[in-house]
């Protein structure tokens, strides 16, 4: 028998007595009914057990050639041993360590000293120039590496920064020329022309092209507020960037 689908009572196997659902042995014979008493809600009722959960399987990284069209997950050493040897630049110029600084950057034309080129770009005399540019190589670069692999980071740097101080040394005579806004401008403009074709496609974008446009405009404008920093690095990092993010973007499916 039972009453809004609760038994009134269980029969007891061994001797065939009718007994109460709620006790763990039977009274007539002592027979063992269950285990443990069950556990009763707030109307007294016999709670329903909760099904266990299962535990959510944790995903692995992504490997090569895993999903067709989805890029593998990789971890940006390339782009964050670039901001660390930045924020090391900047230290050892705000402190002035040893009197290096001035062995560091660009003071009038490399000539034979050449490796100042790439000393420069890792140098900041300003908090704020060295924030703002290590920002966006280590955002832009951290993107573009996930999408293309380490090496189209560090060519982008090469050309976009390097260059970039090279070109501003072979324009002013006497130049005194550090930091790598160039790099930063080169990998913000390689990343956004895939989501620039895309718009003029009229199809969908994933990217913040909004955020983008404002990043690029604050590293742009850094020799308003830096006297060191230089608008031919900008002009030469906007080009590489456009030039390589043009077959960059060709050669991954949108």
């Amino acid at each position: 028998m039972s009453t809004g689908g609760q038994d009134l009572f269980v029969v007891c196997k061994n001797c065939g007595s009718e007994v109460s659902p709620y006790i763990t042995e039977c009274p007539y014979c002592g027979n063992r009914l269950r285990k443990r008493a069950p556990k009763l809600d707030r109307d007294q009722r016999p709670a329903e057990p909760k099904p266990r959960r299962t535990p959510t399987p944790l995903l692995g990284r992504l490997r090569r050639n895993e999903i067709p069209g989805i890029a593998p997950d990789r971890r940006p050493y390339a782009s964050a041993v670039l901001v660390v040897l930045g924020m090391v630049g900047c230290v050892l110029w705000r402190t002035g360590v040893g009197g290096m600084a001035s062995d560091l950057v660009i003071v009038g034309k490399p000539g034979t000293q050449w490796w100042r080129l790439f000393t420069a770009a890792f140098s900041y005399d300003n908090t704020g120039y060295a924030f703002v540019s290590l920002f966006a190589i280590g955002l832009f670069g951290w993107l573009l590496e996930r999408r293309h692999g380490p090496l189209v980071v560090l060519v982008l740097f090469l050309l976009g920064g390097i260059g970039g101080l090279a070109a501003t040394a072979g324009v002013y005579a006497v130049p005194v020329v550090l930091g790598a806004p160039g790099a930063g401008l080169a990998m913000i403009c390689a990343w956004a022309v895939p989501d620039l074709l895309s718009l003029t496609e009229r199809r969908e974008i994933d990217g913040d092209l909004i955020g983008t446009a404002a990043v690029a405009l604050a590293v742009a404008l850094m020799p308003l507020a830096a006297p060191h920093a230089s608008w031919v690095a900008d002009i030469v990092g906007v080009i590489v960037g456009f030039g390589a993010g043009l077959p960059l973007a060709r050669s991954v499916p949108r």
